[in-house]
């Protein structure tokens, strides 16, 4: 028998080894347009940083080694241009020499491949321009980067070989750009899962362009501009496409073979096409998805290599193996994370109309008290009778392993009660005795059986935007977290002290909770609905899935491209180990060249904060704090902390799934500088004598009519301002009864004046004056902040000293503690007490 395979690399070269190990009377030629018939494409952006040093580490073998080995007839820049079907002859031209003849076949397989998606853009033909498919693409950009150095490159596309290259120039000190025309990088990935990683990036210095096309390219005489929809010009050294891939099937389509609705090459269980003579693997067939049944083209290494085998047995052994199908499931290493998916997706499911559910935990990736602990984010999806869709998980370390057990789990047609039962490998080094698949197990469990109801980021946000009055959202974590930021509009009642607040919610009305990663958020939904609340969600994935999600995703606009400069790699190297940030900060004005360093490793958030507040505490002015922790958004939260504290953030960076941070402690100042546009107002209503009242409303209506955004913090005899004049009947302890009959009723029932009271006449001479005056009165001016907008913000330690219920008080009034004054007050120009 004589098989012809066009395409070697990853499933011709397999089918042509396997077939060999099948037969060995079988005469064997396989065709490869270009040089190398079998290379690790996967393996070429590590090429261009020399983390793969040596370009024939990406050989997997060479055409003699192949030919003496398996004694098959390898012909290397030869293409197939025509098949003869009916004659079983295929058409062969030498690429070099432009010879062409014919050779026959009994079986014939296609392993083509898939081409890179080039639109035909103006100036895409500049020698500055490349794509990244095959040996041949890398060399040509190692030769552009030896020979020109370049400083700045633009990648476009913001898929896996993108994000790819992206990070290998950046490793090769190159200033780099991606520009995606999605709202979201990396599309396997869910928004909420692929804002991980813009974070992550952002930390990085990779500038990020989101929702943004490119219309032509422009060379010029030492750089080419990248012109882009949003209207922005970018300068590039050196442009790499990385748009995407689709079925290379032109040799298939001009031979009649059927081609599927998604534009691959149509092939049956058997991996035949619609010749049953012809045999075709890899990225140019469409396949069946094992979850949805529908065609797809997944265009990954791992199934080509199956099919070529299965191929291979077929042919020789007369379809005696099934294909399944495709479950789609890969990982990237996108910088110091990996990024893993198994199965759907949720547009992939919306899109093939299968209903599903949701949960994203963050866990450990080992025991948190064993050092080096690093946070995986893992999405479950499943159906409403518990079958597992797909999954999802981003982390430093780990995410690996956990997406392999799932991805098995999905095969062997496990559900999600069934990771509960899974045992998986346990020591403190290498996992946790609630292995992360495990707790995801948990929760969707806990979601089905309706012990547990989730709301997911998205329609929480909705929900906000539409300003649905009749939503409690109650942040559940400690002072010192919400004092740090929280979710706008949300209430602070710690988790610990919920019970004894109960009384303060309302149980008719709905709840929704959050924590920072949903654990804290569970243990209050199971409180709250014990006690009678119907109608209690917490937050998927909690506070961090939330800011992630609604964070600023894209970061443009970093790059100054007229003073751009190339980096040194010794200022590289010095940077990634800390050296250049510190040296500079020890010298630098108003620091006192005492460094302290600190380890948070291990510690999931708030730990890191909290830990990083003690030690700041501590030190003495000017002194220098580096703190490194393995929580991926401390980034991000140090500098909101860090604004709010008024310390200086000297630098923030990631590596190998470690956030480095350098703080100096700065001295406290008494108010903000002159030149910060802080430009709101914050008082503080301590009492309830009708001339301090008169003068806050008063200043605070003033404020808000020239525009400034303006909060008032009411405290103790001030909580009496805000009381509602028809307050319902509540169930109260008797000291709390007596504190509500000796108080006024309502703003405009205060009896009493800071001088000459005169037990009470002196307000109601006041009170009769303003009337006369025609001077508004404290209830109208109170409802005017209101209607305008201003944040009122009642204690809830003065609360329940005085044993006020928040029933008791106007609509519009948010609770909160020192926390939220605080977070007011550091966001104002001016604070006053009255």
């Amino acid at each position: 028998m004589k098989i012809i395979i066009v395409g070697g690399v990853a499933g011709g070269a397999t089918a042509a080894a396997r077939i060999r190990r099948n037969d060995e009377t079988a005469e064997i030629l396989m065709i490869e347009r270009g040089q190398y018939i079998s290379f690790a494409n996967c393996g070429l952006p590590y090429h261009i940083s020399g983390m793969i040093e040596e370009r024939e580490q990406l050989l997997v073998t060479s055409e003699p080694a192949f030919t003496e080995r398996y004694r098959v007839d390898v012909r290397s820049h030869t293409e197939a241009i025509a098949i003869d079907r009916k004659n079983k002859v295929v058409r062969l031209r030498n690429v070099t020499s432009g010879d062409e003849y014919d050779e026959s076949y009994d079986k014939l397989l296609l392993s083509p491949g898939a081409e890179p998606v080039r639109p035909k853009l103006p100036g895409i033909d500049s020698p500055r321009v490349f794509g990244l498919r095959n040996i041949a693409d890398m060399d040509r950009i190692m030769t552009h980067l030896a020979q020109h150095n370049p400083r700045r490159a633009v990648v476009i596309g913001g898929g896996f070989i993108g994000i790819e290259v992206a990070e290998n120039l950046h490793e090769k000190a190159v200033f780099t750009t991606i520009v995606e025309g999605c709202d979201q990088i990396l599309t396997p990935l869910d928004y909420e899962m692929a804002a991980i990683v813009h974070s992550h990036m952002r930390d990085k210095n990779i500038e990020l362009y989101l929702e943004d096309k490119v219309e032509q390219f422009e060379d010029k005489d030492s750089h080419t501009v990248v012109y882009l929809s949003s209207g922005r010009r970018l300068q590039a050294d050196l442009v790499v496409l990385a748009i995407g891939v689709r079925p290379e099937t032109t040799l298939a389509r001009a031979a009649g073979i059927d081609l599927g609705s998604t534009g691959g090459i149509r092939v049956n269980s058997h991996l035949q096409t619609s010749d049953p003579d012809i045999y075709a693997v890899g990225d140019a067939i469409e396949v069946t998805q094992t979850i949805s049944g529908q065609q797809v083209l997944i265009p990954l290494a791992g199934p080509a290599n199956r099919q070529g085998r299965m191929a291979a047995d077929n042919m020789v052994f007369g379809n005696s193996k099934t294909y399944r199908g495709t479950q789609g499931t890969s990982i990237l290493k996108a910088f110091d994370l990996a990024a893993a998916t198994t199965g759907l997706n949720e547009k992939q499911l919306v899109a093939a109309d299968i209903p599903f559910k949701s949960c994203i935990t963050h866990s450990g990736s080992h025991a948190s008290y064993y050092p080096g602990a690093k946070q995986i984010s893992l999405k479950l999806l499943f159906t409403d009778k518990g079958e597992i869709l797909g999954a999802q998980a981003v982390g430093a370390d780990g995410a690996d392993k956990r997406i392999d057990v799932i991805a098995t789990a999905i095969h062997g047609k496990l559900n999600v009660e069934d990771l509960t039962e899974l045992e998986l490998a346990y020591a403190p080094p290498y996992g946790s005795a609630k292995d992360p698949v495990n707790i995801a197990g948990y929760v969707a469990t806990n979601v089905l059986n309706k012990s547990h109801e989730l709301i997911e980021w998205k329609e929480l946000r909705a929900a906000l935007e539409t300003k649905e009055s009749d939503m409690q959202l109650i942040d559940v974590r400690t002072a010192e977290e919400f004092g740090f930021g929280s979710i706008p509009t949300a209430r602070n009642i710690d988790v610990n002290q919920l019970r004894e607040h109960l009384d303060e919610l309302d149980v008719n009305k709905p709840v929704v909770l959050f924590c920072q990663i949903g654990l804290r958020g569970y243990l209050a939904y199971r409180i709250l609905t014990q006690h009678g609340f119907t109608q209690v969600k917490n937050l998927s994935g909690g506070y961090k899935s939330y800011a992630w999600a609604v964070d600023k995703q894209a970061n443009p606009d970093i790059f100054d491209y007229e003073d751009i400069k190339r980096r040194d790699p010794e200022e590289i190297e010095a940077e990634r180990s800390g050296s250049c940030a510190v040296s500079a900060a020890l010298i630098a004005s108003g620091s006192t060249g005492e460094l302290h360093t600190l380890s948070a490793v291990g510690l999931q958030c708030p730990g890191p904060i909290m830990k990083t507040y003690k030690a700041m505490q501590a030190l003495d002015d000017g002194e220098l704090l580096e703190v490194t922790a393995s929580d991926p958004a401390f980034g991000r939260d140090i500098r909101a902390w860090a604004k709010k504290t008024g310390n200086d953030v000297l630098s923030v960076k990631a590596e190998k799934g470690l956030v480095t941070v350098l703080l100096r402690k700065v001295a406290a100042v008494a108010a903000p500088a002159a030149a910060e546009s802080l430009d709101k107002l914050t008082l503080v209503v301590f009492s309830d004598d009708l001339d301090k009242v008169m003068a806050s409303m008063i200043i605070a209506n003033g404020a808000l009519s020239m525009g400034k955004p303006v909060s008032l913090f009411f405290t103790f005899w001030g909580l009496d301002v805000i009381r509602r004049v028809d307050a319902p009947h509540l169930n109260k302890p008797m000291m709390d009864r007596m504190f509500s009959t000796m108080l006024p009723s309502d703003a405009d029932h205060l009896n009493t004046i800071s001088k000459m009271d005169m037990h009470g006449f002196g307000a109601k001479m006041i009170r009769k004056v303003m009337h006369d005056k025609g001077v508004e009165t404290p209830g109208h001016l109170l409802q005017s902040l209101v209607d305008g907008g201003a944040q009122l913000i009642a204690c809830q330690m003065s609360m329940d000293v005085m044993g006020i219920q928040a029933e008791e008080l106007i609509d519009g009034v948010e609770i909160g503690g020192v926390a939220a004054f605080l977070g007011e007050a550091g966001e104002s120009g001016t604070t006053l007490f009255i």
